[in-house]
């Protein structure tokens, strides 16, 4: 599957990055492209000087909102984001109509924060633009949600999340959630975390996206997963993640074909699916999903098809109203990977939290701008008889 990138906003445009990094790796070792291109958008000039991977131009770094934020960001202002979106999404659609491979592409993925204030406010009227300009190619929307220290210290954080999640939710064919707080390590410098977090929130989508462009034959898999089976999937509320785990060692039972030997085969497969539940980019009940897919990457001496049948029956009994499908990806790595996207989630208990806590909080907005009025009121009052030095 192919995609063409779109990053908007200050995380919007290192993820980008992260799927840049991705396509130079596919290029290298498999001779295939994914990332047909990619796009940095951002109200503010530093961000986009600080990328290294996005072309320099300003047909791949696209500066919007000059006249308004003369270069220095909207200040989280969601709203004043969805604006200058707004007035030059044009310049967006010109970039990516100028460069290329959008009539070869298979979808657009489109990644911001939900809490900031560019991204959060641009990504449901880039999405929409997209939609309109690119008839037939879905569009979907990568969302980070913000650190549960930014979520308990600015009450912004909660009311933008909020804004941003109900409005690309009715644009996007799908948003793909990503909990920041699921990422988290200790002990590492706020950059190098940052780095982290950003890498792994794009690495599941690498196989994912080879497999169907794949192509050697040997590295073809008997089921191939390829575009239109993401495509179908991916509606709604969307979760990833992706799991591995050793196989078994050569010569642990002499002869390969010793039932022990596929007994732990077996289990190392259902392992791998266990480590991706666990690390799913954002916890939800899998029995909530409406569709599923999974892709299983095995070095090619390990694939079986018997392997594939245990994770379609495991994944059964965790999602059992789920439209499931998948596929296998015979590979020379060295571990059992499987890739797990669950999709057209009914509920989704975080962006619920978000909602209720931001309908109290336009509640309490209302309530301040009443009293801040009361209070300049009495002030006219009691200035009224002072004459003015004006």
């Amino acid at each position: 599957m192919k995609l063409i990138v779109i990053g908007l906003g200050q995380c919007g445009g290192r993820i980008a990055e992260e799927f840049v990094r991705l396509n130079k790796r596919a290029q290298a070792r498999r001779r295939i492209e994914i990332i047909p291109a990619a796009f940095a958008v951002n109200t503010d000039v530093a961000d986009l000087s600080s990328l290294t991977l996005i072309p320099a131009d300003y047909r791949h770094r696209i500066l919007i909102g000059s006249r308004r934020t003369d270069g220095h960001g909207v200040g989280k202002v969601n709203e004043l984001g969805a604006e200058v979106a707004k007035e030059d999404s044009d310049l967006i659609i010109s970039a990516i109509r100028s460069q290329g491979g959008a009539l070869e592409t298979d979808g657009f993925l489109v990644v911001s924060s939900a809490a900031g204030g560019t991204g959060s406010g641009a990504i449901p009227v880039v999405t929409r633009a997209i939609r309109e300009r690119f008839i037939g190619k879905p569009v979907f929307d990568l969302i980070v949600l913000p650190f549960q220290h930014e979520e308990s210290t600015e009450e912004r954080t909660i009311y933008n999340t909020a804004l941003c999640l109900k409005s690309a939710s009715t644009v996007a064919n799908a948003v793909v959630l990503i909990d920041n707080q699921r990422y988290v390590t200790r002990d590492s410098t706020l950059q190098n975390n940052l780095s982290k977090i950003n890498s792994l929130i794009a690495e599941p989508f690498y196989d994912l996206l080879c497999a169907g462009e794949e192509s050697k034959p040997r590295f073809i898999g008997a089921k191939t997963l390829d575009a239109g089976d993401i495509i179908q999937t991916m509606k709604g509320w969307t979760v990833i993640g992706q799991g591995k785990a050793p196989p078994p060692k050569a010569g642990l039972f002499g002869n390969k074909l010793h039932f022990r030997h596929q007994g732990v085969r077996v289990n190392r497969v259902v392992q791998a699916l266990e480590q991706a539940l666990s690390e799913l980019s954002l916890d939800c009940d899998p029995k909530e999903a409406a569709t599923a897919l999974y892709l299983l990457s095995a070095p090619t001496k390990e694939m079986r098809l018997e392997l594939v049948k245990e994770l379609a029956a495991y994944l059964r009994t965790l999602a059992p109203e789920a439209v499931i499908r998948n596929g296998d990806y015979p590979e020379h790595r060295a571990s059992l990977c499987v890739h797990l996207i669950l999709s057209g989630l009914r509920s989704v208990e975080k962006v619920r939290g978000y909602y209720s806590k931001s309908a109290i909080l336009v509640s309490q907005y209302s309530q301040r701008r009443e009293e801040d009025a009361s209070r300049l009121d009495d002030m006219e009052t009691l200035t009224k008889d002072l004459p003015s030095l004006l």
